[in-house]
């Protein structure tokens, strides 16, 4: 009887504390971005994870088919990469450092799990903290600062909202503007590690030229690793690259590869 007892007071914490493990596989939320978007999936203390990103410089919506075959889809005109790597520093609180070659940008950036979706709580948040600057970070610096909202459905999908503002968003321009962006995303399961996944970052106010930031793709997760073949027209993946929108009339081939320590 006493044991009976002990198991159901001591249930309720236990899937609580299962519910706050950093570390489990959450397969409705397998990665840390989405294409450029970030998620509220939190990283262990201590752990890592490492991310590459790729964008073909060929623009697939100029030229026939045969045109784009002929470069292999943009494979055979360049690329910009990228490389991130991210450390848990506490409890749902890491940091980290990403490099693109778009402009040689360098980004640091922090961010807190405040919540996770759980029996009690029907959203996932989380805040951001970050800072840019071209040239490796000797130029045009740019923070910006907002939040994710998460809500994921049934281990089959996930919901996002990313509102985000950045200060300095025309720096190119040498003018002192901001930008208000508010990203919207989503990521779906239909296999049991296979995924779609899209995204798009309408600005709502302030300096916004062009098109607003968008892009779609489908993945594949292989324990640790995940991969995602991405179109997007644009080769923006920091927060204020984001900010500064796409190009009318683009859309590029890419990828992105990541890889967990934990």
């Amino acid at each position: 009887m006493t044991g009976v007892l002990l198991t159901a007071l001591t249930a309720p914490a236990l899937a609580q504390q299962a519910d706050d493990d950093d570390g489990k596989l959450r397969p409705a939320e397998p990665d840390f971005n989405l294409i450029n978007l970030p998620t509220t999936l939190p990283l262990p203390v201590h752990s890592g994870n490492f991310r590459l990103t790729h964008r073909f410089a060929g623009n697939l919506r100029q030229g026939s088919f045969g045109d784009n075959a002929s470069n292999l889809f943009g494979l055979d005109q360049g690329a910009v990469i990228g490389l991130e790597y991210r450390f848990g520093l506490a409890k749902h609180l890491e940091a980290g450092i990403y490099r693109t070659s778009f402009g040689k940008t360098i980004q640091f950036f922090g961010k807190y799990d405040a919540m996770h979706q759980d029996a009690d709580h029907p959203i996932g948040v989380s805040g951001i903290l970050a800072v840019e600057g071209t040239d490796n970070f000797q130029e045009q610096h740019a923070p910006s600062v907002g939040g994710v909202v998460s809500h994921t459905i049934n281990d089959r999908a996930a919901l996002y909202a990313v509102p985000m503002w950045t200060h300095n968003s025309a720096a190119a321009l040498g003018v002192d503007r901001d930008t208000f962006y508010m990203g919207l995303g989503a990521r779906v399961r239909f296999l049991e590690s296979a995924y779609i996944v899209g995204e798009v970052s309408p600005r709502l106010a302030g300096y916004k030229p062009g098109d607003a930031e968008y892009g779609f793709g489908v993945e594949k997760r292989v324990g640790g690793h995940f991969f995602t073949l991405t179109f997007t027209n644009t080769f923006s993946s920091t927060f204020a690259q984001v900010a500064r929108g796409g190009s009318p009339a683009t859309l590029y081939l890419g990828f992105n590869l990541a890889r967990k320590f934990f």
